[in-house]
């Protein structure tokens, strides 16, 4: 499995261990408000600080279940911060994500390089996920497939999508079965 690479910006060990020792202080409320899940509670508490925008609204139940465990694993056994950059998005919002991919490229060809319509992309059905920061992206590549989360293309270090039966055959890029079909 090769690794993407993006370099880490200077000031994420800070955002990682100020936010690791913010869920460490919560975990005695966390304690009170949800025995025997409190370090899940202070983890998800602390990263909805750190990750103030974050909406995981729209997510299935268990795209949601398995993200939000994932993170508090990487937090607590790693010190690596999992964010959710984009999850669930409604046709309309993922039909304007796909314009502007056209716009911005120049053709549909193009931009199905990095964006699907509405009618396939597993956003819209709350199954995908764009994470953040690079390192929690890295984190999640390795360990992702405990939790059914698995890295679906080659060019978008950040997409992953819950397969709970197993890994997805991994793509060059979103538009790539449209591509093939062509050929």
């Amino acid at each position: 499995m090769a690794l993407h690479r993006v370099s880490q910006r200077r000031r994420d060990p800070l955002y990682g261990a100020v936010t690791r020792l913010l869920a460490v202080s919560l975990t005695p409320v966390a304690a009170l408000v949800t025995p025997g899940r409190a370090r899940h509670t202070a983890c998800q508490w602390a990263l909805t600080m750190r990750f103030p925008a974050e909406d995981l609204a729209g997510l299935t139940p268990q795209t949601r279940a398995a993200f939000e465990a994932a993170r508090s694993t990487a937090l607590w056994r790693d010190g690596q911060l999992l964010g959710l950059t984009s999850g669930y998005r409604s046709p309309a919002e993922q039909a304007t994500v796909f314009a502007g991919r056209v716009e911005r490229h120049g053709s549909v060809a193009a931009a199905l390089r990095w964006a699907l319509p509405p009618d396939e992309s597993r956003h819209v059905t709350g199954l995908a996920l764009d994470v953040r920061p690079a390192e929690g992206a890295r984190w999640l590549e390795v360990y992702g497939a405990r939790y059914g989360l698995y890295r679906t293309y080659d060019n978008e270090w950040w997409h992953f999508e819950y397969h709970p039966g197993g890994p997805p055959e991994r793509l060059p890029n979103p538009g790539f079965a449209h591509a093939s079909s062509r050929t």
